[in-house]
């Protein structure tokens, strides 16, 4: 098994790149060229949009002009669903890049092709790529083509098998897409892999706890490695098909030995010295309990020492967090107005987490901060299942130290005076530091208390520090001599893992 994210290069296969983000890197820079592929999916798993965007890189990045056989939609109706993603397919056939071949049923009742005889269809497929140049083309959908030969299946096939033949044999590279009827069951509703096919790919859409979630998979390729498993995958305007594929798994990323100050000097002295360069860390608590706080110094800490810092927040507006700084005695309005701080305040049911991770990457990509603060993981928790959250954090953790940025993350515990959130769960083995903050009773008082529960590569305070909050921000004291062991659950599931 090859990991996500780790191109490696057949010496033997010449490579076709696809133009489908991050998914070359899964089949070792590109599907090889004069095979066929065979693209899978349940209706609406983005299969014409996979196969279009193959046909779309291959025309403005590569000059290869395609072929689009259609047997479903007709060529207007794909220009239109096409459109959103930045593709201007009536100009390329203007400019003789893209040539169609409209097999499309005029009426429901009515046969595509000749009777049980494909030879029609692959006569004019052929003058097609070759008036054009070809040197790509796509078939979609091929279950519409069996659908309207249901008396004799294996003739289909067997010509089927003679037009993949001899588009192979001009040189073509040949991507098919066909329909499952479910997300986990046979490759294709007729079939169509065993006879065809060089190379598999399964596109689902899966529901995952009420919601939907996008995956591509490599099956098969033959003679060829590649990364095996699901991969996480979404749409994107303007781009087209993304893939988001777990590149931590790599762990190639440098440690760096500088340090970057939390934005409160006793923490700091706690951390002996700050947080890692490179690290990331995560700030969990009750509700009320300072993690916004500790975030809110975080980034004036950053600001203060001339570094750029980015605030993604899941669950406060600007409006609010503005005035919560404005608060404790931080002046986010100054900030930005020096080009310094950037604050990016977003709903989390607006999109799907891998959405939410392609937005801060280019959130990331265009201000090129030197800290980011994610407030909160837990708000992202509840659109997603317990795997693409995990995907998530995995891809978040991995690409925030990939661009050796400090990040802190925060998560909030469901009960007032302890445990573990599930968000917690996740990421403790992800992050490079922990802080807890807890509610501790003592006598008849609440008290706030801090501990940092983990520090990679560094030493760092073992105390439970009590501390206070005002319009000056967080005041660490003393640290508690008999407090209840409100921290135990969490640090006690930390030294397991």
């Amino acid at each position: 098994m090859i990991a996500a994210g780790q191109t490696v290069i057949d010496p033997v296969l010449e490579r076709v790149k696809t133009g489908i983000e991050a998914f070359d890197d899964l089949v070792m820079g590109g599907l090889p060229r004069g095979r066929t592929t065979i693209v899978g999916g349940t209706p609406g798993s983005g299969k014409t949009v996979f196969a279009t965007q193959f046909l779309a890189h291959g025309i403005t990045d590569l000059h290869e002009p395609g072929v689009f056989v259609t047997f479903e939609e007709s060529p207007g109706e794909i220009e239109v669903n096409m459109a959103s993603f930045g593709w201007n397919i009536r100009r390329w056939r203007e400019q003789n890049k893209l040539v169609f071949v409209d097999a499309s049923p005029k009426d429901r009742d009515e046969i595509v092709v000749g009777d049980f005889d494909l030879a029609g269809l692959l006569a004019r497929i052929l003058h097609a790529a070759r008036s054009a140049n070809a040197k790509r083309v796509v078939l979609d959908s091929l279950t519409q083509l069996f659908d309207h030969f249901v008396a004799d299946q294996t003739t289909v096939r067997r010509e089927l098998l003679r037009v993949a033949g001899a588009l192979k044999k001009e040189g073509l590279t040949v991507l098919m897409t066909a329909e499952r009827n479910s997300e986990y069951g046979d490759i294709s509703r007729h079939r169509i892999e065993e006879f065809v096919a060089d190379n598999v790919v399964i596109l689902r859409n899966a529901l995952d706890k009420e919601r939907r979630r996008r995956t591509i998979e490599v099956l098969k390729m033959r003679g060829s490695r590649h990364v095996e498993g699901e991969v996480p995958i979404t749409l994107v305007e303007n781009r087209g098909l993304v893939a988001v594929p777990l590149s931590s798994l790599r762990l190639e990323q440098q440690s760096s030995t500088k340090r970057v100050t939390s934005g409160n000097a006793e923490l700091d002295r706690m951390t002996n010295g700050g947080f890692f360069r490179d690290s990331v860390s995560l700030v969990s608590g009750a509700t009320g309990t300072g993690k916004t706080l500790l975030v809110t110094n975080f980034l004036a800490g950053g600001v203060a020492a001339s570094e750029k810092a980015l605030l993604v927040g899941y669950e406060e507006s600007r409006g609010q967090l503005f005035r919560n700084a404005r608060g404790w005695g931080v002046d986010f309005e100054a900030m930005e107005a020096q080009g310094l701080l950037k604050v990016i305040c977003l709903y989390p049911e607006a999109q799907s987490l891998p959405d939410h991770l392609l937005t801060i990457q280019q959130l990331v990509e265009e201000f090129k901060p030197d800290r980011l603060a994610v407030d909160s993981l837990s708000a992202l928790e509840r659109i997603a299942g317990e795997t693409g959250f995990r995907e998530f954090l995995i891809g978040l953790t991995s690409f925030i130290k990939k661009r050796e940025i400090a990040g802190l993350c925060t998560a909030t515990n469901k009960s007032l005076i302890g445990g573990q959130s599930a968000s917690e769960q996740h990421i403790s083995t992800l992050t490079d530091a922990i802080i807890l903050l807890r509610y501790i009773q003592e006598h008849d008082m609440m008290h706030r208390g801090l501990m940092v529960l983990k520090m990679r590569g560094s030493e760092h305070d073992k105390h439970i520090r009590r501390f206070t909050i005002d319009g000056k921000g967080m005041h660490l004291g003393e640290h508690f001599t008999t407090a209840p062991d409100v921290f135990g659950d969490a640090a006690a599931a930390d030294q397991t893992r």
